[in-house]
């Protein structure tokens, strides 16, 4: 009976230093969160593999992160950055100046990055860091045969030419003032013989395929790497950029001053040829976006 005794009370012992230990663990716990630096993203290929981007440059250079990725669109990651659920995350000037700030993009690069930077400081203390050379807009793309037997390499050529070929549009591309209409106002013609409507991601399928001639797309889409594809050129300017850059909250990068030359270096290291190869190789090759990424600062001196 004594040893019945001896042992439950060890085991009361243990049962309680447990307890302790699992209370304390869960005390610190919001606190070991908020030391690291909480990074987000949209719910889109390109926009994962930019804040996985961000997250494995940090890491690198000895930081704790959080990954916050696949929040959704663009109101959703930028209500969670004002709050302070997320420390950062990838946004583009020209989405910052339209869907955030409602404003019509300065032609002029300079002044678009000014406004945003302004803008964002004044209403919600976040900075724009240094946007990349990457410039995610929208486009037209053909095949590249088709295009070269009708001779078209912009829009103003295919605006032209646009009575004799098919549109494989995408939802609301028609109505959108920067979609069909806008581009009939900005340069005439863009009366197509037909249009149909696809699922974003059968776009480039159905453009193979041969089922329409022209399709619409982002400018850093993976397929644009294949050679099958021509991206025409915006030669009237019609679309304004979006280039991509961090945007962080004041607060974190006053925590951590170094952390905006981290992240700019590594901004500089992105062009719009880039993000279709890196997007290519998670979209079409179905790669892990983490080893697409890990394979990429591998070529980074």
């Amino acid at each position: 009976m004594l040893s019945f005794f001896r042992h439950r009370k060890a085991l009361s012992l243990v049962l309680l230093l447990l307890a302790v230990y699992l209370g304390v663990r869960l005390k610190l716990w919001p606190h070991r969160q908020q030391a690291g630096i909480s990074i987000g993203s949209k719910n889109f290929t390109e926009s994962i593999l930019i804040g996985e981007l961000y997250a494995q440059t940090l890491e690198r250079k000895g930081y704790l992160v959080h990954r916050r990725f696949n929040l959704g669109g663009t109101l959703i990651a930028h209500e969670a950055v004002k709050a302070g659920e997320i420390d950062l995350y990838p946004e583009y000037t020209g989405t910052g100046l339209i869907d955030v700030l409602h404003v019509a993009p300065p032609k002029n690069e300079h002044d678009a990055y000014q406004l945003l930077s302004s803008e964002y400081a004044r209403q919600w203390h976040l900075a724009w860091l240094t946007p990349s050379k990457a410039n995610n807009s929208q486009g037209l793309v053909m095949r590249q045969s088709l295009a070269r037997q009708l001779h078209i390499s912009d829009l103003s050529g295919l605006a032209k030419r646009a009575g004799q070929l098919r549109l494989g549009s995408i939802a609301e591309f028609e109505e959108r003032p920067d979609g069909l209409k806008g581009l009939q106002h900005a340069y005439g013609g863009f009366r197509f013989k037909s249009t149909a409507l696809y699922d974003n991601g059968l776009k480039y399928r159905i453009l193979r395929r041969g089922d329409v001639d022209v399709t619409v797309a982002f400018t850093t889409d993976g397929a644009l790497s294949e050679p099958d594809f021509l991206l025409l050129r915006d030669d009237r300017q019609f679309w304004p950029d979006y280039h991509v850059a961090p945007v962080v909250r004041q607060e974190a990068l006053n925590e951590h001053p170094e952390m905006a030359a981290i992240l700019n270096q590594i901004s500089a290291t992105l062009e719009t040829n880039t993000l279709q190869r890196l997007n290519y190789q998670v979209d079409q090759q179905k790669r892990d976006y983490r080893q697409v990424v890990r394979q990429y600062l591998a070529t980074i001196p």
